[in-house]
């Protein structure tokens, strides 16, 4: 059984009790995380394909260590003209370990029975005139006329 998951802005292919790398997540290490945008998942060949994520599935996992990467070294160079500049990056990561790959948990029902028992409130609609779509009409009208030009004058030569 394997997933797609969108982590932190990146796709990662997820199998359980494997580790991966990904960019930096809140959370202290040995907490708990869970993703809720599954995009694709397969269980033994049945898949699952999300529009954008397939509904009622999660991923969690538990956050091993947070850690740096490798060093990148930036470099910029131009050349007869005296300039160089060099940069370095690293960037941070945190470790998980996948945990489950399954359905999410029902919403308990005591939650669902006090969403019940609040009072309904009624939607009174304002009702539109024709009184206030005319003066938006003759705005509209008076906008669009145009001034006209006056006639050139010509003038002859006498000979």
């Amino acid at each position: 059984m394997y997933a797609i998951v969108e982590i932190a802005g990146q796709q990662f292919k997820v199998e359980k009790d494997q580790r991966y790398f990904v960019h930096q997540l809140e959370g202290k290490p040995g907490s708990k995380v869970s993703f809720d945008k599954v995009l694709l998942l397969d269980d033994n060949g049945k898949v699952s394909v999300g529009a954008p994520a397939v509904s009622g599935v999660q991923v969690t996992a538990k956050i091993e260590q947070h850690l740096k990467g490798d060093k990148v070294i930036v470099f910029k160079k131009k050349r007869r003209k005296g300039y160089k500049v060099k940069n370095g990056h690293r960037q941070r990561l945190t470790e998980i370990s996948v945990q489950t790959i399954g359905k999410k948990a029902a919403p308990k029902k005591a939650a669902a029975k006090k969403t019940d028992e609040t009072p309904k409130k009624e939607v009174v609609a304002k009702k539109t005139t024709a009184k206030a779509s005319k003066p938006a009409a003759a705005k509209t009208a008076k906008a669009t006329t145009t001034k006209k030009a006056a006639p050139k004058k010509t003038t002859k030569k006498e000979s």
